[in-house]
Order: structure tokens, then sequence, then C-alpha cells
């Protein structure tokens, strides 16, 4: 669909009303000129969740295991709390947003994810997204707003990693522009610079010298995925930057 955003955001931040008011700012901008779609995760909350009932969780190489309890969790925090604030919030702001998951309409359908061989529990692989009532959304000027809960091939829900729920929809949709929002203004070289442009074909060396690390290796790894399955380009910043058009934008190689 032509002239797509997708935002992805998470984090502390989503706590925060300060940032929140700034978001829906510098997302009413962007919504005025492009058809937008937000995706959003909430781990913070999540873990404040099941620490507050005793509900154990454990990771495995970054991804968090989800129990059956676990999942009720994640599905109250995510399609619950932090969907509906922040459908709230946009509406406030003037924004016709609607609040759906990947569980509406079979909208994202996974099935188990497993690491190594090891089973995560309600952890769910991407394996199709039906873009239609998206499509239908943003072309009626509504702007959607996703909790990646997700609906397996087993009819059960599942935990899904919001940065690859954001890119699998960017790709179904052929986005002009996903975005990463994250606490960083983006991708610092060894100057402690920011990064203007990286080509697809570079991140791998970039993580093997070190410059990429930590959580931004996935969000390289999802910009690189995207970029190679047809989404123009990839921004990875931070809200200001968002607001200004700068960062880290990731570009299919030449």
């Amino acid at each position: 669909m032509k002239d797509v955003w997708v935002v992805k955001v998470s984090g502390n931040s989503l706590e925060d009303k300060g940032f929140l008011a700034h978001l829906a700012e510098v997302l009413k901008a962007i919504h005025s000129e492009h058809p937008l779609a937000l995706v959003h995760g909430g781990g913070k909350e999540i873990a404040d969740l099941h620490r507050r009932l005793g509900v154990e969780y454990e990771f495995v190489e970054g991804l968090r295991v989800t129990s059956a309890d676990g999942i009720r969790l994640v599905e109250m925090v995510l399609s619950g709390l932090v969907n509906t604030r922040l459908v709230r919030l946009l509406v406030n702001h003037g924004i016709a947003a609607h609040g759906v998951s990947g569980v509406d309409m079979g909208l994202i359908r996974v099935e188990p994810k497993r690491v190594g061989g090891r089973p995560l529990g309600f952890v769910g692989e991407i394996r199709q997204v039906q873009p239609g009532p998206l499509e239908w959304m943003l072309k009626s000027g509504v702007l959607p707003v996703v909790s990646p809960v997700s609906l397996g091939l087993d009819g059960e829900s599942y935990n899904v990693n919001a940065d690859e729920a954001a890119q699998a929809i960017a790709v179904a949709l052929l986005a002009q522009t996903l975005v990463f929002l994250t606490d960083v203004p983006g991708i610092m070289d060894s100057n402690g610079e920011v990064m203007r442009r990286v080509e697809a074909a570079q991140a791998e060396k970039l993580v093997a010298e070190g410059v990429i690390t930590d959580g931004m290796i996935p969000k390289a790894r999802s910009a690189v995925s995207a970029v190679e399955s047809g989404v123009s380009s990839v921004l990875i910043t931070d809200l200001e930057g968002l607001q200004n058009g700068e960062g880290t934008w990731f570009v299919p190689s030449r």
C-alpha cells in the first residue's frame, strides 16, 4: 500500500505521560501526511505484573519464556492496558485510532517458537500476516494500534516480539517506512556519532566489529530483513529524531 508508515514503540516510556503526549503530537504530524500503523510492546509492564502476582518466568536468548499463566498476563497488559492507553491518547489528540491485536480477524498467525530446539511455551513465530483488515483501516483514515499478541495456527494466543510483529506488518503492507523507536538517537559509530545511513549488506559487518551491540542487534537484523523484503527504508531513532527525520536509515544494498 502506497506511502504507508509503520512505527513500533515500547519500553519504559509507555508509562511516561510527557513522552506519550510528545509521541501523540509527532504521530499526528506523520498521520496527516501518510497512512500510519502503530505497533507496541510493553515488556516492562509485563515483568512488573509477573512480579506483583508472583508468576515466575525466565529468558532464553533474550526471549521471555511464556507459560499458560504468563500468556494471560501478556494479554492483559498488551491487548488491554497498553493498547487501550495508546488508543485513548491518540483519540484525545484528534486521531481516529482503533486498537487491534494479532488475534483480531486472524491478523497475525503463528506457530510455537523454539530456540536451539527448546520450546518457549506460548511464544509465537510469525507464519503469515493478513494485511486486508489493516489496509481497510488505513484507507479509511484510521490509525490501527496493534498489540503483538497473535493467533496460533492451533487456535491459542501467543506472545510475539513487537519488533518482529512490526517488521512482518510493514512487509505485508509493502510499507514505505518502518520506524523502530528507541531511547537512543540511532546506531553510533566508533566516534560516538550517529550513523545516518546503513546499507543492508553492511549490517553483519557492523555487528562483527562491535559497532552494533546488545539490544540493537535484533533491531538492525529486523531492519535488514524488512528492506530486503520490499520495505523502502527503515529508521532506528528516538522520538526527537523521528520528529526531525533523523537517526540511522537502513536502505537496500546497491
